[in-house]
């Protein structure tokens, strides 16, 4: 489905409103203001048609307007009508309205006729239509003896309503005596004039309370016909009764329901005709009898029926054109078919038309000495008659004025005078109807005025027309002229539009032509001006619009409708769901610039429109919501076509709510063998509700069917109704046959047992058949029960055979089956592999070769063969060890292998089986190899003690793995400065029975770093780094505990770090509320060289530097109180350069670390480590 997104603008001051404004204007701009003289104009009058309640008062209309205010009188049928001779007719205080009083004792069928009113004063008289009185009736249905319709089955019936006449005439349905309305269908339906036609009538139909209702709605009365009964004579209970009342020998049998051919009930005959009048609604009928219902279909012979004003009412049988025009005259012809043929009637259609105006009479307002005319134009068919009156006279006996000539339907008038007001009125006449316009002419001579008032602001949105109104009158006519501000010019050119109601339009109003206007009204006898001003407004937009979703039910889904108006408007956003308000629901959240529906339900599938409003523009866009869902179960669910070995099944697909079913899974269930158990039949695409199963015998089949679209499987369908098949010999036989024995002198022969269905019949049995492979035996049978085993004793070991198993049930075998190949039990390999040898590859790795035993002697299936090898003792140490034997199987009839991580200089021991099903045959005898020599691993440990100024004590342990004989050992070191750069780089190497070693003449007071590791005549092992510090001047250090033990040297630190602290509580806080450091610019003023300011983009305290150098103090080289080095405290921190630290310092100061060393890669000269002043320098660097 593709997404569904609308967009719709409209500006209230463009396209509709516009021109209605507009249209308004022009009628109020031939308005002659109420406060100058003018003759009567009719305002208001009543219907032509004018059908009145009996039981109220009748009000017969007339309304005027005129300067003097007209006087009123009427005529009654052609002449005058006293009303003041009357005392229940009344009429209403200025004004022409008449009011008979019917309820005070009238009756209203003595005021019917025509009436007709005139409204005159000192310039003319003007008068109504002719209206034309009648009361309503709803007369009730005469007395009639209503025989029952007895029909029989198939045969055609009108049931005859013939409502009484009425007036208006009354409107027709059909009920039963529950008021409830029959229900109609292409087989049963009401016509034209109320009559009930049945095109072929069946059973169901039998009835005896048709009853045809005729509503007066006028009265508000409903009229009852008397109940109608139907009997419908069936062919089977006409059988039935004939067969009751013959003997068995006789023969008998009604015809059966004959099919028939359409035949017309209306209208009757093969053409008719029909008059509508131009304007009306063109109703044309046509009902059928036959057998099967017939079928109605139109035709307009010569032409198409008209597009967008055509509609099939009544199931088709009636033909609606509505608005209908000459051009809609000609011969519509109604087929009726069925299967055994076709009807035709031709309705020959005459479109006659009563008078209807091209051009009408307006009132014409001139200045003594002008001229004008009145035109009345009018057609119709036929072609209407038109007549002239002067102030309800016919104009050839009024007055006579010279400044009049009446030309056909034209009258000239030359140089009035002020004599010359008259009220004209125009009759155009034909046998359908008539129409009546008056029309003054009004003689003034008047200055100019304008009739908008004055300062009238006008707002409209950019980019859409502007029309600023000028409604003036003055005689003679005023000249009107525009301008643009208070000294602009006049307003020309192709980019304003003026009006001949005076209205200036701005076709394309922009920004810049906000401001204000003049309009200026001059004639002869004066001039006048007004000013409008205009505002124009930026469009309301929506830039974010509701986008087409698709949400699975009881999901939430969201519409935005995001906005952006002039700031000078207050828009209001509306959300509708189809066109109509929200349901009031909680479910559905409305937010400043979404709609957000919760738990979405099938119900609220639609499309969401929003809407925003300004008191200028209106925009909306609108998105499509579908609510997806797993489709509905299928249902009706019907068997049909049964054979013995398939079936036809239907069904009915459910819902497949917004969501395309993709397809239709059937499923089974065999009530015989496994009720309550449904199994897997068979799909088909979800365009098929049919589809033909293949069925297994001795089965009783129940079907159900599940829906799947892309949401998932509907639930299953309710089960079809049960059909059970006839048994018959097994179709197929058991499937998966093995044969593979369990101990070495048995064959046991398993299977798949065919499942309940798959039986065919009653009484499952096996017939179970085997032979020794490639020995001239015959088959041996056995017959057994519904079992999936049997157990053959007494075979030889490890023997093919040739195995088949037919099943066979109470109506036979099934077809022949397959011989498969099985095997007699295994038994244990007899010899082992023969002529092992080992090449070792190097010291890790060992390739082992061995000959393959003969397969007789596997006695089963080979498997392959296991390699057990195991290290006897390390050639290094001549001390043995708990043997651990390695396993490695190479499977298949493979006959070498690879021995992977073998320990270097060691003594190994393998030897080889074969294995087989049953399992591992004798081993070979043991081989011995031997590993080389590899590099060692690192020492086990390296300790550094006794620090003195000039030297250091080195002890180490031998490699855990020494992996040969060690040669010796390799001490590389370099000494570490305070900028952290490594210096050079010393070797020495050391004989490998040492353990320790006393290094001399290094420098006192520097750290050191050291490299140690072992080697072997292969190469260099692993190495272990380790790092010391020699110890400063005994004096000078003896001068630092001394200075760091004291009392005022401990106060001194506290007074600092509470400084610190106090620091940092001050700047954490001002740091909350967004400020700085409240001393900062007193620090700026008298800054301690020793003391950095703190950093105004972080809030961090500067470093602390020396007096003496200005180095600054890296961080971490503070020792903590416990006196450790923790590697979280300091990127540069001894932890860096061993595994563990655990130092401390003696009471001169020295330090003694114990150390562990770590594996590194090997050392490089240059800045590839860092150094950390001692904690006993850091602390002097403070002081």
């Amino acid at each position: 489905m593709q997404p569904k997104v609308m967009m719709k603008k409209k500006n209230i001051s463009a396209s509709k409103a516009s021109l209605i404004l507009f249209l308004c204007q022009i009628v109020s701009a031939l308005d002659v203001p109420l406060d100058l003289l003018q003759p009567p104009t009719i305002t208001q009058q009543s219907p032509k048609d004018y059908i009145v309640d009996p039981r109220e008062n009748i009000v017969i209309q007339c309304e005027a307007k005129g300067k003097p205010p007209p006087s009123f009188s009427w005529t009654r049928n052609g002449t005058h009508f006293d009303i003041d001779k009357d005392a229940l007719v009344t009429m209403k205080p200025n004004s022409g309205t008449l009011v008979i009083n019917i309820m005070n004792g009238g009756k209203a069928e003595a005021y019917e006729g025509v009436y007709q009113c005139t409204a005159r004063n000192e310039r003319g008289a003007a008068i109504s239509n002719n209206i034309v009185i009648r009361p309503s009736r709803s007369p009730l249905w005469t007395k009639e003896k209503l025989e029952p319709n007895q029909v029989r089955e198939g045969d055609s019936l009108v049931l005859h309503c013939r409502p009484p006449v009425g007036l208006p005439p009354p409107i027709i349905f059909w009920m039963d005596n529950a008021f409830q309305r029959l229900p109609q269908s292409e087989r049963v339906s009401q016509g034209l004039n109320g009559d009930l036609y049945f095109s072929n009538v069946q059973p169901e139909d039998t009835r005896e309370d048709y009853i045809c209702y005729a509503r007066f709605n006028h009265t508000q009365t409903i009229q009852q016909k008397q109940p109608i009964s139907v009997k419908v004579f069936s062919m089977d209970s006409l059988n039935d009764t004939i067969a009751a009342n013959l003997s068995d020998t006789d023969i008998y049998g009604a015809k059966p329901v004959t099919e028939r051919q359409p035949v017309l009930l209306t209208p009757t005959g093969s053409t008719s005709t029909k008059v509508e009048l131009r304007g009306n609604v063109l109703l044309l009928e046509c009902i059928a009898a036959g057998l099967p219902t017939p079928v109605i279909r139109w035709i307009k012979e010569g032409g198409e029926l008209p597009a967008n004003r055509t509609f099939f009412e009544n199931f088709k049988k009636t033909l609606k054109i509505i608005d209908v025009s000459e051009a809609d005259s000609g011969n519509y012809k109604c087929i009726a078919r069925n299967t055994l043929g076709s009807a035709h009637h031709v309705i020959s259609v005459t479109v006659k038309a009563a008078p209807y105006w091209i051009t009408a009479p307006r009132n014409l307002v001139l200045s003594p000495g002008e001229d004008g005319m009145l035109i009345c134009r009018a057609n119709g068919n036929p072609k209407p008659d038109i007549s002239w009156l002067a102030n309800g006279v016919p104009i050839a006996i009024a007055p006579e004025d010279p400044s009049r000539k009446v030309d056909g339907d034209t009258i000239i008038f030359s140089h009035v005078q002020e004599r010359s007001s008259a009220v004209y009125q125009c009759n155009a006449s034909n046998e359908y109807g008539y129409l009546l316009a008056n029309a003054f002419v009004n003689v003034l001579a008047e200055p100019p005025r304008i009739l908008t008032p004055a300062n009238k602001l006008y707002q409209v949105i950019a980019d859409s027309p502007a029309l600023l109104d000028c409604a003036y009158f003055g005689s003679p006519k005023p000249e009107i002229e525009w301008f643009k501000g208070v000294k602009g010019s006049i307003l020309r050119g192709n980019e304003y539009v003026f009006h001949d109601n005076g209205t200036l339009e701005i076709p394309v109003a922009q920004k810049d032509s906000t401001g204000t206007y003049t309009c200026v009204a001059r004639n002869e006898l004066g001039k006048i001006q007004n000013e409008v001003q205009l505002e124009v407004k930026d469009p309301t937009m929506i830039i974010k619009q509701p986008e087409y979703k698709v949400i699975q039910r009881y999901g939430q889904v969201s519409f935005e409708c995001i906005i952006k108006h002039d700031s000078t408007l207050l828009p209001t956003v509306i959300w509708l769901k189809d066109n109509d308000e929200l349901p009031d629901d909680e479910r559905f959240l409305v937010g400043k610039d979404n709609l957000t529906i919760m738990n979405v339900t099938d119900k609220d599938d639609g499309t969401y429109t929003c809407i925003v409003n300004t008191t200028l523009d209106s925009v909306s866009a609108s998105a499509v919501l579908t609510v997806v869902a797993r489709p509905n179960p299928p249902f009706d669910l019907e068997l049909t076509g049964q054979l013995e070995r398939s079936v036809e099944l239907s069904w009915v697909p459910g819902d497949e709510n917004n969501s395309p079913i993709t397809n239709f899974v059937i499923e089974f269930e065999d009530g015989l063998h496994e009720p309550g158990v449904w199994h897997y039949q068979t799909e088909v695409p979800g365009t098929q509700t049919t589809v033909q199963l293949k069925l297994s015998p001795y089965v009783s089949y129940s079907f159900r069917v599940i829906a799947v679209n892309e949401i998932g499987r509907s639930q299953p369908s309710e089960p079809s109704e049960q059909y059970l098949t006839k048994s018959a010999n097994p179709d197929e036989n058991p499937s998966n046959v093995q044969g593979i024995g369990s101990e070495p002198d048995n064959l046991v022969i398993t299977w798949e047992s065919l499942r309940g269905f798959q039986s065919n019949g009653p009484g499952l049995q096996y017939k179970v058949s085997w032979r020794q492979k490639d020995v001239d035996d015959e088959w041996t049978s056995v017959i057994v029960a519904n079992v999936s085993k049997y157990i053959v004793s007494g075979t030889p070991t490890f023997v093919p055979y040739e195995i088949k198993v037919q099943a066979l049930n109470d109506l036979g075998y099934a077809p022949e089956p397959l011989e498969v190949i099985g095997h007699s039990g295994e038994d244990l390999p007899m010899v082992a592999p023969g002529n092992v040898q080992v090449h070792v590859i190097n010291s890790t790795l060992a390739k082992v070769h061995w000959d393959p035993v003969p397969l007789k002697t596997v006695r089963g299936h080979l498997q392959g063969y296991k390699v057990y090898y195991w290290k006897v003792q390390s050639l290094s140490r001549r001390s043995r060890r708990h043997v651990e034997k390695k396993i490695l199987t190479f499977r298949g009839n493979k006959t070498f292998g690879m021995l992977p991580g073998l320990e270097p200089y060691s003594s190994y021991k393998l030897n080889v089986r074969v294995v087989n099903g049953k399992g591992e045959g004798p081993a070979s005898p043991d081989k011995v190899f031997k590993t080389p020599e590899g590099v060692p691993s690192s020492p086990s440990f390296l300790k550094i003690t006794n620090p003195t100024l000039d030297s250091l004590t080195l002890e180490w342990g031998s490699p855990t793995h020494p992996n040969g004989v060690l040669t010796s050992y390799i001490l590389k070191f370099q000494p570490i400065n305070n900028t952290h750069e490594l210096g050079p780089l010393v070797e020495i190497r050391i004989p490998a029975n040492e353990s320790s070693l006393i290094l001399k003449n290094l420098n006192y007071s520097t750290r050191y770093k050291f490299y140690f590791n072992a080697q072997t005549s292969v190469g260099s092992g692993s190495q272990i780094t380790e790092e010391a510090v020699t110890i400063m001047d005994e004096a000078m250090a003896s001068r630092q505990v001394d200075i760091a033990t004291q009392g005022w040297f401990i106060g001194l630190m506290c007074a600092v770090a509470l400084l610190i602290l106090i620091l940092l509580i001050v700047c954490f806080i001002r740091r909350n509320k967004g400020g700085k450091y409240p001393v900062k610019e007193k620090e700026d003023a008298h800054a301690d060289p020793e003391i950095q300011p703190m950093k105004e983009d972080d809030g961090t305290f500067g470093e602390y530097s020396d007096a003496e150098d200005h180095k600054p103090l890296k961080k971490g080289s503070r020792t903590p109180s416990d006196r450790t080095v923790k590697k979280e405290d300091s990127d540069d921190s001894l932890v860096d350069y061993g595994e563990g630290v655990n130092g401390q310092f003696n009471e001169d100061g020295s330090f003694i670390g114990q150390y562990s060393g770590k594996k590194e890669k090997e050392p490089a000269e240059g800045n590839e480590s860092s150094e950390a002043p001692s904690p006993v320098n850091a602390m002097n660097s403070f002081v």
